[in-house]
């Protein structure tokens, strides 16, 4: 063995039992190793732009915007005509707010069973319930006024909402596992139609509303989401995915996670403010028309769309930006709300043009803190123990859509609330108010977890050092023993530092795609 060793022509393989160290290491660099043409391969894999991902993108994102633009159409014109049936101020907002307390519900059982029942069976079932429920919803001004009127919205918007937190939560979660190194830029391009569905939703609601009427708007835009159930069927390629056991309760506890859930809770909480109280004071303030409200609601919708996208490509190309682009979101989101009063301490007059800037600038907000969160939420999900793949995906998911549906209903209940007591101004500065402080909250906690962190990355790297010194002590004897020259040492410690402490297989330069 000693002669072979000297001659450089070893056979690792031939003498296990002697050198069991050196015959694993040549094994590991065997085993790990790929020529050219499969490290292309794996790197075409990572780019996640093969014909099935291009197909579910395309796919994703048509669903999204016609459930948005399901979602935002009534708010032009639902509240006065809702009034004229009977319903107060309260009543308008807690109908708003239903859809938001049943997804609240249904968006965590459908990222927990996402794998159980299929990833696109629940996405397509999800369309098809919302589709029929938006048709459904205009039907409702023949019922009678009263009680009857009340009580049909909130059923029809109760399954509509179940249909769209399936959808949403699936939707989520798809793309996370099929674009897991783009998780932020793809969430933020789906932003886009998002915003669009929240753009286009109320100007062309108040567009069809004011020229064919109350059932003109949910037929039109039921009818397109319904369209997107066949479509779905042969685009969207199947999704399969490992089911393992996760503790919903156990994502939920990590105090990062506590921090991001409260943001989403806020940010949301600010959008479904809008929705029962931005009409009614356009409309008594500046007597707008439902077509010119539903225009104001634009300036949000796209700037969202607009900046969404080139905030999410930034945090993927610098993860440690997240953080700080959610904490600067709710200030400027806090500042925004009010400014779009103003508020009753600023003595500023209304101006029409003050809320639309306003407006703008939220929607920015809006995109600084909502992009970044979910990848934020996977990420701190993979570091304490989760498992990477679709069942993790869907619990982030469904987290995040119950975070989101938790503000949905708050806002819109509590900005009716507000607006019936306080009117519009001092309900919006509460708005504002609360996202500053939160803004500031997190940024404190934010500083003080950096802070933990450098820490423990300096004891780690402490232990680390140690460790290396130690293996340069023990590792000259070992490979005496078995026979290895003196001058040899130094090579064998060169390329494999730790492996006669540790015993473990070396590492190697080859690209990680192919081991």
């Amino acid at each position: 063995m000693e002669a072979e060793i000297d001659s450089g022509v070893f056979d690792y393989d031939a003498y296990p039992e002697e050198c069991p160290l050196l015959h694993e290491a040549h094994k590991d660099e065997q085993e790990i190793g790929c020529t050219q043409d499969e490290v292309e391969q794996n790197e075409s894999k990572c780019c996640g732009f093969g014909k099935n991902k291009v197909l579910t993108l395309i796919s994703i994102a048509s669903v999204n915007f016609c459930l948005m633009a399901c979602y935002s159409i009534l708010a032009p014109f639902f509240p006065n005509e809702a009034m004229h049936k009977g319903a107060t101020d309260t009543i308008v907002g807690l109908i708003f707010g239903i859809f938001s307390l049943t997804a609240l519900v249904f968006s965590p059982i459908a990222g927990r069973y996402i794998v159980h029942i299929g990833a696109k069976f629940m996405f397509v079932s999800g369309i098809l319930i919302s589709g029929v429920c938006t048709v459904l919803f205009g039907l409702l001004d023949k019922a009678s006024s009263g009680p009857m009127y009340i009580t049909l919205c909130f059923v029809v918007r109760t399954f509509d909402a179940i249909g769209f937190a399936f959808s949403s939560t699936t939707s989520s979660a798809i793309m996370a596992q099929n674009f897991p190194d783009n998780i932020a830029t793809l969430m933020g391009v789906l932003e886009i139609f998002t915003g669009l569905g929240l753009l286009l939703g109320p100007p062309l609601g108040g567009f069809l509303y004011s020229a064919w009427g109350y059932e003109m708007p949910f037929f039109i835009i039921g009818g397109l989401l319904l369209l997107m159930v066949p479509l779905n069927m042969i685009l969207l390629p199947s999704q399969e995915g490992t089911i393992f056991k996760a503790s919903f309760f156990r994502l939920l506890m990590l105090p990062p996670i506590i921090m991001s859930s409260v943001l989403v809770v806020l940010q949301a909480c600010s959008v479904g403010f809008l929705d029962p109280t931005i009409s009614i004071f356009l409309k008594n303030q500046f007597q707008l028309k439902p077509k010119y409200i539903g225009l104001v609601f634009l300036t949000l919708s796209a700037t969202y769309a607009i900046g969404s996208p080139i905030i999410g490509y930034l945090c993927d190309l610098k993860p440690n930006l997240r953080r700080p682009s959610m904490v600067i979101g709710s200030l400027m989101s806090g500042i925004c709300f009010c400014m779009m009063g103003p508020a009753p301490f600023i003595y500023a007059h209304q101006q029409l043009w003050i809320m639309v800037l306003s407006l703008a600038i939220n929607g920015l907000a809006l995109g600084f803190t909502v992009v970044p969160i979910f990848a934020e939420m996977l990420d701190t999900a993979l570091q304490n123990g989760f498992e990477e793949g679709l069942s993790t995906m869907g619990l982030v998911s469904g987290l995040f859509g119950s975070m989101w549906s938790v503000g949905n209903f708050l806002g819109p209940t509590l900005g009716g609330y507000l607006n019936d007591h306080l009117h519009f101004q001092w309900a919006a500065t509460i708005q504002g108010s609360l996202m500053l402080a939160v803004g500031v909250i997190a940024c404190v906690y934010y500083l003080k977890d950096a802070a933990q962190w450098r820490l423990k990355r300096e004891s780690e790297g402490t232990r680390e050092r140690t460790k290396e010194e130690t293996s340069d002590e023990t590792a000259p004897f070992i490979l005496s023993h078995i026979g290895v020259p003196h001058h040899e040492h130094q090579v064998f410690l060169s390329t494999h530092p730790s492996r006669c402490e540790a015993g473990e297989p070396a590492q190697s330069s080859t690209p990680s795609s192919c081991r």
